[in-house]
């Protein structure tokens, strides 16, 4: 499973690229304001930083804007992929940026028939969420379940990413049901780290390495 990093914080991007974990950047207009800065500037830095797929949101609720500014964002960087609502003109404008070989991550899925639809409009990703669904007390991993036996029956090439990330155990579980891509934020992603055992181990390891130094 792939990991992209879900944040618009360029030192965290960073540090996260250099320990060599994650695959690729999702942003959203609520990242880019509380990283303080605009979304051309915070594009740019991006793609100096990461191999491949950052995505870009747009944020016209109209088909034909939504295509203008994403035409206007892939001049940034060919590593751009397009945020784009799930909506009929999100499906509208996927359709044809899909055409012209741009590609695009339907974003907001909360059902499976929302990320079939995006999927037959040519998504190159849908980002189903599952915090959010957890949230009003639906179970998020059961729609990545389906959304994944879906995609298998017919062969379907759009991935698929777990939104929303909550926890580790939310990666975990994306990770076994065999989802592509889990996009996650700093802090979790830092969380995965974690075990008692290993603090335990290397302390240990320190301890015997120092008794026999002396």
């Amino acid at each position: 499973m792939k990991i992209f990093i879900d944040t618009a914080n360029v030192d965290e991007i960073r540090q996260a690229w250099d320990l060599g974990i994650i695959d690729g950047v999702t942003t959203n207009p609520t990242l880019i304001m509380k990283s303080g800065r605009d979304l051309v500037t915070t594009l740019k830095e991006i793609s100096e930083i990461v191999d491949d797929c950052i995505s870009g949101e747009v944020i016209s609720m109209d088909a034909e804007g939504m295509i203008r500014e994403a035409r206007e964002l892939m001049k940034i960087s060919k590593k751009i992929v397009i945020k784009v609502p799930m909506t009929k003109e999100g499906l509208k404008a996927t359709k044809q940026l899909s055409k012209e070989g741009i590609r695009t991550n339907v974003t907001l899925i909360f059902s499976a028939n929302q990320a079939l639809l995006a999927a037959k409009a040519g998504a190159t990703y849908v980002s189903p969420f599952l915090g959010r669904l957890d949230d009003i007390s639906q179970e998020s991993l059961i729609l990545i379940e389906d959304i994944k036996q879906i995609f298998t029956n017919y062969e379907i090439k759009t991935e698929i990413i777990c939104a929303s990330i909550r926890s580790p155990l939310h990666v975990l579980n994306c990770a076994k049901i065999g989802a592509d891509i889990a996009t996650v934020p700093y802090k979790t992603l830092m969380e995965m780290f974690n075990h008692p055992l290993t603090d335990i181990g290397i302390e240990r390891f320190l301890q015997d390495y120092a008794k026999s130094v002396k």
